[in-house]
């Protein structure tokens, strides 16, 4: 079969079909997608059914792989599997906070690169779809005294403000337990070496450093829903086999809400950060 590329939306998303299995593991794919990467913030291999082996050998041509210790994986550290079954990952009570727009590593001094996920079962009713919007797409369409107003702003960000998203009213023990995770206050725009610029905005977006909680709220949640609009967002609608690619960094991310019993299955590897946060 001929290999076909193909831009999904105007600002977001590319789509590759006919590149399966280990014929993903070759330097000059990996050179290709990384380019798109950064040219298009998500890269779609359609029904790709890569093997766990020839997954993590992809992710290696891309980068450095972060171990994923509670990835719940019987044989490979690199893996994560994501699902709701407990049976199938320690984590899977924790899934319902995906279901809100975030970035991977917030509260790290290097945020995730990418991430690598892949369709091992896909639910008949088409729950957990995923969506990716393009905050490098929503900063740049903001005008020069919209960016000026953000210049120098810097948000606080932590596990709490993500889950109380999920969990409102939380207990005191609840709440105690989330606050032993750090938090790190980071730059509301992201400038990188190159001169680009991204929102670094989501659930883990908690407050603005020296503005008062309803108004620093205010505008984070304005920022978001304008980040959010149809022009910057993408929809994957999962076929089992497909593997998806995200630019972490530049690119929201959400599943939509898929139930407890949902057989939805995905495997999951990361990419270490290769810039700071600046």
């Amino acid at each position: 079969m001929t290999v076909t590329v193909s831009d999904i939306t105007p600002t977001t998303g590319v789509e590759i079909t006919a590149l399966v299995g280990d014929r993903l593991v070759d330097r000059q794919v990996a050179e290709e997608c990384r380019a798109a990467l950064d040219r298009r913030g998500v890269v779609i291999y359609r029904e790709a059914h890569i093997g766990d082996d020839d997954l993590v050998a992809f992710s290696r041509l891309l980068g450095q792989v972060v171990p994923l210790p509670l990835g719940g994986h019987p044989t490979h550290c690199e893996i994560q599997r994501i699902t709701r079954d407990p049976s199938k990952s320690p984590l899977a009570a924790c899934r319902e906070g995906t279901f809100h727009w975030h970035i991977d590593g917030t509260t790290d001094e290097v945020p995730n690169k990418a991430t690598l996920l892949t369709a091992r079962q896909v639910p008949d009713d088409g729950g957990g779809d995923t969506e990716f919007a393009n905050t490098f797409a929503a900063y740049e369409a903001m005008s020069d005294t919209e960016k000026a107003e953000l210049d120098g702003l810097r948000v606080v960000h932590g596990f709490a403000a993500s889950q109380l998203l999920v969990t409102p009213d939380p207990s005191p023990r609840e709440r105690a337990a989330w606050d032993r995770n750090p938090s790190r206050e980071q730059p509301l725009v992201w400038t990188r070496a190159g001169g680009r610029r991204s929102l670094l905005i989501g659930a883990t977006a908690g407050e603005v450093v020296g503005r008062p909680a309803a108004e620093g709220r205010a505008l984070l949640d304005d920022l978001l829903d304008r980040a959010t609009r149809p022009e910057f967002t993408l929809r994957h609608r999962w076929r089992r086999g497909d593997l998806v690619i995200w630019d972490n960094t530049g690119m929201l991310h959400r599943a939509l809400p898929y139930g407890e019993a949902s057989s939805r299955l995905m495997h999951r590897t990361s990419l270490a950060g290769e810039e700071l946060v600046a």
